[in-house]
């Protein structure tokens, strides 16, 4: 407050001084204030200054060429923060808004409600709401029905069905791989669930139903066919493919919804794929492409071990005795990318 007197009565000194002087009394300001920042690179501001610097940009049009210690950027963030405590001093009784809070017995009883009435929708649970007294809209009994916990059953029901049949199913699926053309092609597989083997690769540009339903036929040759066969609702697996696997005397398992994990195995050999070899190349074309994962599904049932498999290979890859004087050579696959370590002959 002292500062901002004397600042005031040394305007009022100036207002009758002449111009000369004043001119003259700038340039020395100036020159012990250049001499002062390049001593004080980072001079501290206390608030009454921001306050002065903050009214004097809007009261005169030349404020910037006066500032030595300063940037108008720190200026202007100043005006900012005190527009920012301005009105937040102004809100600071503002009552809350928005939607009214749903308390945890009421999220509770709509979760029970969706578990024990597997037919009732937001309606009928909103209305037995609205006879217990309970003021809550619709649209938020809607919108926490889609948060209740589903029922575990059908899951572990999935999960049963897998375990106990894992030596008859077999599953099929579609993923893509871009070209350098900026094309995309379309790889398909199926997948034997015993021992992870991949019984049949074919890639396609238009991977239609009739081109699916002659896959089926390459990959299950005469009496060798699975007795269950897992794929998703893409659709490519329509009612013709469907036919096809009736004809073989597999049963199709679609599986549900936006549940890739009830078709774990066929979504895992992708990611294996993908990080293995495809995230590491470049495919020119379908040629190309087809050499590749004849070369890697080779590698992979020979070499490649696997968790799932006890650490062996699913064309179950004899381990060998080792010496204390054995050599250990290095057998290069997939270009390099991968290894097979085995003992010298």
């Amino acid at each position: 407050m002292r500062r901002m007197l004397r600042l005031f009565f040394g305007l009022l000194s100036r207002c009758v001084s002449s111009r000369r002087d004043l001119l003259l009394e700038n340039l020395a300001l100036r020159q012990q204030l250049a001499v002062l920042k390049a001593r004080h690179p980072q001079p501290r501001f206390a608030a009454p200054d921001k306050l002065f610097w903050v009214l004097l940009r809007g009261l005169w049009p030349g404020w910037k060429q006066a500032l030595v210690l300063m940037q108008p950027e720190t200026v202007v963030g100043w005006h900012r923060a005190g527009f920012k405590l301005y009105w937040k001093w102004l809100s600071r009784h503002r009552p809350p808004g928005g939607r009214r809070c749903v308390s945890k017995e009421l999220r509770e009883l709509i979760f029970r409600m969706v578990a024990e009435n597997q037919t009732w929708g937001a309606p009928r649970i909103h209305g037995e709401l609205k006879m217990l007294g309970f003021n809550i809209s619709e649209r938020t009994v809607l919108r926490w029905m889609r948060r209740a916990p589903r029922h575990p059953e059908p899951a572990k029901r999935w999960a049963a069905f897998l375990s106990n049949h894992r030596e008859a199913i077999a599953a099929m699926d579609f993923f893509t791989v871009p070209t350098l053309t900026f094309g995309v092609l379309y790889g398909f597989f199926v997948i034997a669930h015993d021992r992870r083997r991949i019984l049949h690769f074919g890639v396609t540009k238009h991977p239609t139903s009739s081109w699916v339903s002659q896959q089926l036929r390459e990959a299950f040759p005469y009496d060798s066919a699975a007795k269950y066969l897992i794929f998703d609702r893409g659709s490519q697996f329509n009612e013709k493919v469907l036919d096809t696997i009736k004809i073989f005397g597999i049963t199709p398992k679609r599986t549900s919804f936006r549940r890739p994990w009830q078709n774990g195995v066929a979504e895992r050999w992708v990611g294996t794929c993908r990080r293995d070899l495809l995230d590491h190349v470049i495919v020119l074309n379908e040629r190309h492409l087809k050499h590749l994962m004849a070369e890697y599904i080779r590698y992979y049932h020979e070499d490649q071990t696997h968790l799932g498999l006890c650490k062996n290979t699913p064309k179950n890859r004899t381990a060998t005795i080792r010496t204390d004087n054995a050599r250990i050579i290095s057998m290069p696959r997939l270009g390099g990318l991968h290894h097979r370590y085995d003992l010298a002959a």
